[in-house]
């Protein structure tokens, strides 16, 4: 990677962007979350066995093959899974087949394809119009653990970082909000030791700061994502993030506001996942109320820098599935619609549209195969259809990304928001009341008087009345979008309305309650979090 042609700029050139422009741009992306091995292998095989905690053969070359199935449903933007080379061999935990496992960063991972795969790859999404994120590991170097402390590991295997000077002295993370604990001991998972890179060493963050630049100019890289950003010294995340030259979604695990919203108050990173809505948007399905999501909306667009550049998600590798908590699909309908339509960066995990249920790893890293590519599932036909209101209220409005989405209602079943100006806006409302839920309507105000308006997603009309209301007709718990019937043009979006009306449901119910099944795949979870 050293011997690079390319520099930084000609890169970015490639990619059809300037670093000046790059987080801008990808404000108005959706991202789809690839984990390589589980998506798509090279000979199109779907019947081969695959033992979650094993390599099940997905490649860069079989993505390719499959773009149409991402590109279809609207997404504009892949995060691939770490790139380079890991370590081998089987552990207590399984193999490293999700990529996070680094043993040579100046290698590419021979088992997800060749480096011209990985450069064809990037060519063919900007061929379609579409950026590349790849995720990148730099708290760490991973080798087998036989679980006896203090870790044996032979550093003379890792590249560059090949001496113990490089790393932290081992100890185990146990104070979670203390910085030096979690920042300079190892993250301890079990059947495989974490080498706890010193960043705040200038040797080692030099290594890193060129490393990066060279992978992103080799690739055509359009953006990162930083794995367990919040583990390293804050002191390493600007200059690393500066020397990539293309913008950065840095991993920051925590539900706490000053926790997060430092990291951009402080310039440490441009965009985080957002945490702070994920832990209250699973409270909010799964028994509580959206009160909570709606205050911890305020308290990051009041402390967080960029609300706009965090990347808006309900699912991810490391986290049990929504589904795996509650399986009701009318939940995770509202749940999507909320991930896709809100403030921020819209990220769907693979399989997520597919209604997968895994729970704790390796359970929630399914292949994406074994549901053969369906483009008529419900929740991939509802993601393909919120993800075509989304971009055609960017092309109405030119600020549609970066306008703050207005609170309509809220309650413990509602959650109502509308983004964007009148006259492109999207107004849209989630429940929790699930597939059982009962008949029943409200008034939403939110557009202008006597407005055409059609729920997009069940193609139903309504007239606003002369102060700007419509009237909400639910039962089973549907989501609802609603948009100017006159912006539908050229969509593709309901050809044929009829007015909405009051609905008829067979069963009636309340919220469903948190279970205990949620409990323990929420608690199961974590430990996959520092697992890779």
């Amino acid at each position: 990677m050293r011997s690079s042609v390319l520099n930084i700029a000609a890169a970015l050139a490639l990619a059809g962007l300037s670093s000046a422009a790059n987080m801008t741009e990808w404000k108005s992306q959706a991202i789809y979350q690839v984990l390589i091995d589980r998506f798509a292998r090279t000979d199109g095989s779907t019947t081969a066995p695959c033992e979650l905690s094993k390599f099940c053969g997905g490649t860069w070359a079989g993505l390719i093959k499959h773009l149409d199935y991402i590109q279809d449903m609207g997404f504009t933007a892949i995060q691939i899974s770490p790139v380079v080379e890991n370590m081998e061999g089987e552990t207590s935990v399984g193999e490293p087949y999700h990529g996070y496992w680094t043993q040579n960063m100046y290698a590419i991972n021979k088992r997800f394809g060749t480096e011209q795969d990985l450069k064809d790859l990037s060519a063919e999404l900007h061929k379609r119009g579409m950026l590349l994120m790849v995720d990148v590991v730099v708290n760490h170097m991973a080798q087998k653990f036989d679980n006896v402390l203090p870790p044996k590991v032979d550093y003379t295997k890792f590249k560059p970082f090949n001496k113990p000077e490089y790393y932290h002295k081992y100890c185990n993370v146990t104070e979670w909000k203390v910085p030096q604990n979690y920042q300079e001991c190892w993250l301890y998972p079990f059947g495989i030791a974490l080498a706890d890179l010193k960043t705040e060493d200038p040797a080692v963050s030099k290594e890193m700061n060129e490393w990066v630049k060279d992978l992103v100019a080799n690739y055509s890289i359009d953006g990162l994502r930083i794995d367990a950003a919040k583990h390293v010294n804050d002191g390493f995340l600007a200059p690393f993030v500066e020397a990539a030259g293309v913008f950065s979604l840095g991993e920051v695990l925590t539900g706490e506001i000053p926790d997060m919203c430092r990291y951009q108050t402080k310039n440490l990173l441009p965009g985080m996942p957002n945490y702070l809505e994920y832990f209250k948007l699973n409270t909010a399905f799964n028994g509580g109320g959206f009160e909570e999501l709606a205050d911890i909306r305020n308290g990051a667009a009041s402390g967080c820098t960029d609300v706009f550049a965090l990347g808006a998600f309900s699912e991810n590798h490391d986290l049990p599935r929504f589904p795996s908590m509650n399986n009701d699909m009318m939940l995770a309908k509202n749940m999507m619609t909320y991930v896709l339509l809100t403030d921020g960066i819209p990220t769907i995990y693979q399989g997520q549209e597919q209604h997968f249920n895994g729970s704790e790893t390796p359970h929630n890293r399914e292949p994406v195969w074994q549901a053969g590519y369906d483009k008529t599932a419900p929740l991939y036909v509802l993601t393909a259809n919120a993800l075509k209101v989304r971009k055609n209220a960017q092309k109405l409005s030119a600020n549609y990304t970066e306008s703050p989405a207005e609170t309509l209602k809220v309650d413990g079943n509602h959650l109502c928001l509308k983004k964007g100006p009148s006259g492109s806006a999207v107004v849209f409302c989630v429940t929790n009341k699930s597939s059982s839920g009962d008949a029943y309507e409200y008034d939403l105000r939110g557009f202008e008087p006597n407005d055409e308006v059609v729920e997009v997603l069940d193609c139903k009309t309504v007239t606003a009345d002369a102060t700007g209301t419509i009237k909400v007709y639910n039962g089973g718990g549907e989501p609802k979008v609603y948009v100017l019937l006159s912006n539908l043009e050229g969509t593709g979006l309901c050809p044929k309305t009829e007015p909405d009306a009051p609905k008829e449901v067979k069963n009636s119910g309340n919220v469903l309650g948190m279970t205990s099944k949620m409990a323990i795949a929420v608690a199961a979870g974590w430990l996959a979090v520092f697992l890779a």
